[in-house]
């Protein structure tokens, strides 16, 4: 299967490790690991490789400047990279006389903790999916109303980012498949701030999460093809209007979908 979009993006200049894509705070590389290779970590967390050596690497949305990519060889030899990573020109807005909402009642945090323990679970599965390979699609077409790592500042202390991508459609407006993958989470009844949540794994660790839909069309494990009909625009959970939130996560990594999908065109 091509590699896609890494592929157009051309090798990075003396990498021993084939990289292509962007090194960038919430971007992603692809690489290809020498033949004598064993194995392979990023800053000391093991990278899967696949049978023809490609992996896969992301940089979280607040990576360090530099990252460490160290391979160990059969014979015991090792050979590592410094990967320099840009940062992201992130969206920060200052309210300076503007205090940070309250923090959750405990009624809230009763009800919330069964659901990220849910979304724990299904991020910690890994299928054999060949997604990661792809060059994404868009999974709706639509006014772009929120980017990733967007942010406010209350009174100087920083508010949590955005952590995804919202597309303004209609309710009931057709949401698809980005690229192949396994549904790794189908919600059957909507999350207290997700609502109706459809995660679905597209291998090597990097999954895709949609949230606020109106409804879901696929199954828990199923195998979903890039431009399936997955599921429609909402607003359930806590939406102040129907959209489509798409997040990315490689690992631990929070990362910007709209460097995987390209401009929306």
């Amino acid at each position: 299967m091509a590699i896609g979009a890494f592929a157009r993006r051309g090798l990075a200049q003396g990498s021993r490790f084939g990289l292509s894509g962007r090194a960038v705070q919430g971007g992603s590389m692809i690489g290809l690991a020498p033949p004598e290779l064993a194995a392979l970590t990023l800053d000391g967390a093991p990278v899967t490789v696949a049978a023809d050596r490609r992996f896969l690497i992301a940089f979280d949305r607040d990576a360090g400047p530099m990252a460490r990519l160290t391979g160990k060889t059969r014979d015991g030899r090792v050979m590592s990279e410094i990967v320099a990573v840009a940062p992201g020109d992130w969206q920060i807005e200052r309210l300076p006389t503007l205090p940070r909402i309250s923090q959750p009642s405990a009624e809230f945090a009763r009800r919330r903790a069964p659901e990220l323990a849910r979304i724990a679970a299904a991020r910690a599965m890994e299928s054999a999916a060949q997604g990661w390979r792809q060059r994404f699609v868009w999974p709706a077409r639509g006014r772009i109303s929120g980017r990733f790592g967007s942010q406010r500042i209350y009174a100087g202390e920083p508010g949590a980012y955005h952590s995804g991508v919202d597309v303004a459609r209609p309710t009931g407006a057709p949401v698809v498949a980005p690229a192949d993958g396994v549904v790794i989470l189908a919600a059957a009844a909507p999350f207290t701030l997700e609502g109706l949540l459809l995660m679905i794994d597209h291998g090597m660790g990097l999954n895709s999460a949609f949230l606020h839909l109106s409804r879901i069309d696929v199954r828990e494990g199923e195998s979903v093809r890039q431009g399936q009909p997955i599921g429609a625009v909402g607003a359930t959970g806590r939406a102040t209007g129907p959209h489509l939130h798409w997040g990315m996560k490689w690992r631990e990594a929070r990362i910007d979908p709209a460097l995987l999908a390209g401009p929306m065109g």
